[in-house]
């Protein structure tokens, strides 16, 4: 069973408004619908140290991105570069499209 729908996917540019990466901008590397939480490039990073393993012979230290709670994240209108909140529109053919609050552009689905 898949969790709730949200305007946010994987690909799109999003702003960060909470939290000590606070205005850092980044690109959804993964959605969890389930647990709400997305991981951006470049925010929340964190180390883990790892013991010697076939995958990594060296162990050491690693850094990665840990997610974040969607709700602090807003997506980016790549028309004016600002971060808006989303509402989505429904075409006459059926097709849906995100639509910029604060500009009324449509925001185009990540590739």
């Amino acid at each position: 069973m898949a969790g709730p729908k949200y305007q946010v996917m994987k690909g799109d540019r999003v702003r960060v408004i909470r939290g000590n990466d606070r205005d850092v901008e980044g690109t959804v590397l993964e959605v969890n619908r389930d647990k709400g939480r997305v991981r951006v490039e470049g925010v929340n990073m964190r180390k883990r140290h790892t013991r010697p393993s076939e995958a990594n012979p060296d162990g050491g230290i690693i850094t990665f991105e840990a997610p974040v709670h969607i709700s602090n994240v807003m997506l980016v209108d790549p028309a004016t570069a600002t971060a808006t909140r989303v509402r989505t529109r429904t075409e006459e053919d059926g097709t849906k499209e995100r639509i910029a609050v604060k500009t009324g552009n449509p925001v185009p689905r990540p590739r």
